[in-house]
């Protein structure tokens, strides 16, 4: 896979990384829940270097479970959330699953944050799986 492109709902915001996914994960923390309005996110981990924004954007910024921000960007018209960026690693981002434009070769290897999923969520054997965040 060499281009990976998406953008938020209403096209405001467009998107292209150009790397393959360091990860494919699904996140069960409070935070995401929040932010995604579901009982998880789904989210593509690539090199922060990598990805190329186009359009206005706005972000939010709050204190991830290592102390430091994490920087939670998303379009300012529609709402759709687009990237995350942990100042804990901050060559990475996460995108969101939901905002790639071909899903198709979407399938999360881990789950992260376990112990706060939903009661009713399926925590699949098929991947690895954290009760907190990934270490290291």
């Amino acid at each position: 896979m060499t281009n990976i492109t998406g953008s938020c709902l209403c096209g405001n915001l467009r998107y292209t990384v150009r790397s393959d996914p360091v990860l494919t994960g699904i996140c069960h923390c409070k935070s995401c829940q929040k932010q995604t309005g579901a009982a998880f996110a789904v989210a593509i981990v690539v090199p922060k270097s990598s990805l190329s924004i186009e359009g206005d954007l706005a972000s939010f910024e709050v204190v991830g479970a290592s102390g430091l921000p994490t920087r939670r960007v998303f379009c300012p018209k529609c709402g759709s959330p687009i990237a995350v960026d942990p100042s804990s690693n901050p060559s990475l981002t996460y995108i969101s699953g939901g905002t790639l434009d071909d899903t198709s070769w979407l399938k999360p290897t881990i789950q992260q944050w376990c112990e706060s999923a939903q009661p009713w969520a399926h925590i699949s054997a098929e991947t690895q799986n954290f009760p907190k965040g990934m270490p290291g």
